[in-house]
Protein backbone atom coordinates (compact mmCIF):
# COMPACT_ATOMS: atom_id res chain seq x y z
CA UNK A 1 0.00 0.00 0.00
CA UNK A 2 2.78 2.39 0.87
CA UNK A 3 4.50 1.53 -2.41
CA UNK A 4 1.38 2.61 -4.35
CA UNK A 5 1.17 5.92 -2.47
CA UNK A 6 4.88 6.55 -3.03
CA UNK A 7 4.50 5.93 -6.77
CA UNK A 8 1.49 8.27 -7.00
CA UNK A 9 3.40 11.01 -5.19
CA UNK A 10 6.44 10.53 -7.40
CA UNK A 11 4.30 10.70 -10.57
CA UNK A 12 2.62 13.96 -9.54
CA UNK A 13 5.88 15.85 -9.20
CA UNK A 14 6.18 16.01 -13.00
CA UNK A 15 2.74 17.72 -13.39
CA UNK A 16 3.00 20.76 -11.16
CA UNK A 17 1.25 23.37 -13.39
CA UNK A 18 1.02 25.08 -16.73
CA UNK A 19 4.02 26.20 -18.72
CA UNK A 20 4.50 29.84 -19.62
CA UNK A 21 3.79 29.09 -23.28
CA UNK A 22 0.44 27.48 -22.43
CA UNK A 23 -0.58 30.48 -20.35
CA UNK A 24 0.45 32.91 -23.12
CA UNK A 25 -1.61 30.97 -25.68
CA UNK A 26 -4.69 31.20 -23.45
CA UNK A 27 -4.18 34.95 -22.95
CA UNK A 28 -3.83 35.50 -26.71
CA UNK A 29 -7.00 33.52 -27.42
CA UNK A 30 -8.96 35.53 -24.85
CA UNK A 31 -7.59 38.77 -26.33
CA UNK A 32 -8.72 37.80 -29.84
CA UNK A 33 -12.21 36.92 -28.60
CA UNK A 34 -12.50 40.25 -26.75
CA UNK A 35 -11.26 42.16 -29.82
CA UNK A 36 -14.07 40.58 -31.84
CA UNK A 37 -16.83 40.85 -29.23
CA UNK A 38 -16.46 44.47 -28.05
CA UNK A 39 -17.12 46.22 -31.41
CA UNK A 40 -20.05 43.91 -32.12
CA UNK A 41 -21.53 44.73 -28.71
CA UNK A 42 -21.10 48.48 -29.25
CA UNK A 43 -22.83 48.27 -32.65
CA UNK A 44 -25.77 46.43 -31.08
CA UNK A 45 -25.99 49.10 -28.41
CA UNK A 46 -26.05 51.92 -30.97
CA UNK A 47 -28.71 50.12 -32.97
CA UNK A 48 -30.84 49.64 -29.86
CA UNK A 49 -30.56 53.35 -29.02
CA UNK A 50 -31.62 54.26 -32.57
CA UNK A 51 -34.63 51.95 -32.38
CA UNK A 52 -35.63 53.41 -29.02
CA UNK A 53 -35.71 56.92 -30.56
CA UNK A 54 -37.85 55.61 -33.40
CA UNK A 55 -40.18 53.90 -30.93
CA UNK A 56 -40.44 57.09 -28.86
CA UNK A 57 -41.65 58.98 -31.94
CA UNK A 58 -44.38 56.36 -32.40
CA UNK A 59 -45.36 56.75 -28.75
CA UNK A 60 -45.48 60.53 -29.12
CA UNK A 61 -47.76 60.24 -32.16
CA UNK A 62 -50.20 58.12 -30.14
CA UNK A 63 -50.17 60.60 -27.24
CA UNK A 64 -50.67 63.57 -29.57
CA UNK A 65 -53.56 61.88 -31.37
CA UNK A 66 -55.16 60.98 -28.03
CA UNK A 67 -54.73 64.62 -26.92
CA UNK A 68 -56.39 65.65 -30.21
CA UNK A 69 -59.52 63.60 -29.53
CA UNK A 70 -59.73 64.74 -25.89
CA UNK A 71 -59.44 68.45 -26.71
CA UNK A 72 -62.04 69.25 -29.34
CA UNK A 73 -60.18 67.95 -32.38
CA UNK A 74 -57.31 70.41 -32.12
CA UNK A 75 -53.64 69.60 -31.86
CA UNK A 76 -51.43 70.96 -29.08
CA UNK A 77 -49.65 74.16 -29.91
CA UNK A 78 -45.93 73.67 -30.35
CA UNK A 79 -43.08 73.64 -30.18
CA UNK A 80 -42.70 71.14 -27.35
CA UNK A 81 -39.56 69.28 -26.34
CA UNK A 82 -37.89 67.36 -23.55
CA UNK A 83 -34.56 69.00 -24.37
CA UNK A 84 -33.41 69.70 -20.82
CA UNK A 85 -30.97 67.93 -18.55
CA UNK A 86 -32.22 64.48 -17.60
CA UNK A 87 -35.78 64.99 -18.94
CA UNK A 88 -37.49 61.66 -19.58
CA UNK A 89 -40.88 63.07 -20.56
CA UNK A 90 -42.33 65.48 -23.09
CA UNK A 91 -45.37 67.11 -21.50
CA UNK A 92 -48.39 68.10 -23.58
CA UNK A 93 -50.19 71.19 -22.24
CA UNK A 94 -53.75 71.27 -20.96
CA UNK A 95 -56.07 71.90 -23.89
CA UNK A 96 -59.57 73.26 -24.41
CA UNK A 97 -61.05 70.00 -23.13
CA UNK A 98 -58.89 70.25 -20.03
CA UNK A 99 -56.91 67.14 -20.92
CA UNK A 100 -53.16 67.18 -20.83
CA UNK A 101 -50.71 64.40 -21.44
CA UNK A 102 -47.14 63.33 -21.54
CA UNK A 103 -44.87 61.06 -23.48
CA UNK A 104 -42.43 58.90 -21.53
CA UNK A 105 -39.14 58.59 -23.38
CA UNK A 106 -36.20 56.24 -23.41
CA UNK A 107 -32.92 57.20 -21.79
CA UNK A 108 -30.94 59.77 -23.83
CA UNK A 109 -33.76 60.40 -26.32
CA UNK A 110 -34.39 64.01 -27.29
CA UNK A 111 -37.72 64.67 -29.03
CA UNK A 112 -39.29 67.75 -30.61
CA UNK A 113 -42.90 68.43 -31.55
CA UNK A 114 -43.63 71.28 -33.96
CA UNK A 115 -47.10 72.26 -35.16
CA UNK A 116 -48.28 74.71 -37.76
CA UNK A 117 -50.87 77.04 -36.22
CA UNK A 118 -54.48 75.95 -36.89
CA UNK A 119 -53.53 73.80 -39.88
CA UNK A 120 -53.73 70.39 -38.25
CA UNK A 121 -50.23 69.61 -39.48
CA UNK A 122 -47.46 68.65 -37.07
CA UNK A 123 -44.04 67.04 -37.05
CA UNK A 124 -42.37 64.91 -34.42
CA UNK A 125 -38.65 64.23 -34.63
CA UNK A 126 -36.26 62.44 -32.29
CA UNK A 127 -32.67 61.46 -31.83
CA UNK A 128 -30.93 59.33 -29.23
CA UNK A 129 -27.55 60.67 -28.14
CA UNK A 130 -26.38 57.12 -27.41
CA UNK A 131 -27.15 56.05 -30.97
CA UNK A 132 -25.58 56.64 -34.34
CA UNK A 133 -24.40 60.22 -34.82
CA UNK A 134 -26.61 62.14 -37.22
CA UNK A 135 -29.45 59.59 -37.23
CA UNK A 136 -32.82 61.32 -36.80
CA UNK A 137 -36.35 59.98 -37.01
CA UNK A 138 -39.24 62.07 -38.32
CA UNK A 139 -43.00 61.78 -38.52
CA UNK A 140 -44.82 64.36 -40.67
CA UNK A 141 -48.61 64.27 -40.20
CA UNK A 142 -49.09 65.95 -43.57
CA UNK A 143 -47.40 63.04 -45.35
CA UNK A 144 -48.74 60.37 -42.98
CA UNK A 145 -47.30 56.90 -43.17
CA UNK A 146 -44.70 55.60 -40.79
CA UNK A 147 -41.77 57.08 -38.90
CA UNK A 148 -38.89 57.61 -41.29
CA UNK A 149 -35.17 57.95 -40.83
CA UNK A 150 -34.11 61.23 -42.37
CA UNK A 151 -30.96 63.04 -43.40
CA UNK A 152 -32.81 66.35 -43.87
CA UNK A 153 -32.50 67.05 -40.14
CA UNK A 154 -29.20 68.30 -38.78
CA UNK A 155 -28.11 69.49 -35.36
CA UNK A 156 -28.80 73.07 -36.46
CA UNK A 157 -32.46 72.51 -37.51
CA UNK A 158 -33.37 69.68 -35.12
CA UNK A 159 -35.54 71.94 -32.92
CA UNK A 160 -37.76 72.75 -35.93
CA UNK A 161 -37.75 69.17 -37.28
CA UNK A 162 -35.98 70.22 -40.44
Amino acid sequence: MQDVIARLRAGKKDDEGFTLIELLVVVVIIGVLVAIAVPVYLNYRQGAADKSAQSDVRGAISAIEQWYTSNGNTYPTGPLTNDSAGATKMTLPAGSGGASGSVTLSDKTVIHYVSTANSGVYKVCANNTGGTTGKYYLYDSNAGGSVKETTAITTANFATCG
